[in-house]
């Protein structure tokens, strides 16, 4: 019965170790997608009032949370029973990233979003206006973008163990899961106190305190605003990279032109993801605009 019990233990941590080697190896392999997660929703998340900051990343992260409940029970059985339909799944979801990035930049360009920051300075103005239903648009914003980069993120993860049994997938891919929803949206609380970390420091008695405060006031304003930018460029270039991958023959091509270009084949392939990336959100925001111009709106 001890020796049972003995190698039952022995298996279970040769498990686990496995498991771990696994975990690790998925998680290098899909870092490069959780920094453009990181950036698009520290992003998506900024330009609410102080003290609605934590609340909207709460509300965010527990999307989030839900979106992996979903997404990682569903790659698991599509990758078990229709494997073929997780490329085209991902190409509707990387062409929704587009759309997404391209419809921010007509919004800009068209002056809405100075509407909208308007209307958010005289809700915040108006102690009677209800700031949660200004927010409820960002927050589902924010949580569908997070849909689309969980599910890559689950399916590049899922990709790193395909030859492991059903049990080890499952463990790997769930941990690749939380990992990310905790570090991410931990990373993006920080990120949007940082104005509040700075105040506080401010106000100490210390000299050396008062110019780190002083110092983190001046980089934070700018840390949001770069965010701002690299998660709309995230969008383009997450997108773009799903749908070049979705064509074999395109992704074949852009890798034989960028071959002889050494340490700038990298920059060049991002570059054609982007490229791809924005064409295909420009035609789908033309195509929406004119689907919604037909209907008189």
């Amino acid at each position: 019965m001890a020796t049972s019990l003995l190698t039952l233990l022995d298996d279970i941590a040769t498990i686990l170790d496995d498991v771990a080697v696994m975990t690790k190896v998925a998680a290098k392999k899909t870092a490069g997608v959780l920094g453009d997660d990181l950036a698009l929703n520290a992003e998506q998340v900024s330009g609410v009032k102080a003290e609605r900051e934590l609340p909207v990343v709460w509300a965010v992260a527990k999307g989030s949370a839900v979106n992996k409940l979903i997404l990682v029970p569903a790659a698991l059985a599509i990758s078990y029973f229709a494997p073929w339909l997780i490329t085209p799944l991902l190409m509707v979801g990387g062409a929704y990233l587009c759309f997404e990035g391209a419809e921010k930049i007509v919004h800009k360009l068209m002056h809405r979003e100075a509407a909208h920051t308007q209307a958010i300075h005289a809700a915040v103005a108006n102690p009677a206006s209800d700031l949660v239903a200004l927010e409820e648009d960002k927050i589902k914003g924010a949580i569908r973008t997070d849909f689309v980069l969980s599910a890559e993120i689950i399916v590049i993860a899922l990709g790193t163990v395909a030859t492991a049994t059903f049990a080890k997938q499952a463990s790997v891919v769930a941990a690749i899961a939380a990992i990310m929803t905790v570090g991410v949206y931990g990373l993006v609380a920080g990120i949007v106190k940082l104005d509040d970390w700075g105040l506080y420091l401010l106000r100490k008695k210390q000299a050396f305190a008062q110019q780190i405060g002083r110092g983190i006031l001046w980089f934070a304003p700018k840390l949001m605003k770069t965010l701002s930018i690299v998660g709309t460029a995230a969008m383009f270039m997450v997108g773009g990279g799903i749908l070049m991958h979705g064509f074999p023959w395109l992704y074949t091509r852009v890798t034989e032109l960028t071959q002889s270009l050494g340490w700038a084949q990298g920059l060049a392939a991002t570059s054609s993801d982007a490229l791809l990336g924005v064409i295909t959100g420009a035609v789908l925001v033309a195509l929406w605009m004119g689907f919604n111009k037909l209907r008189g709106k």
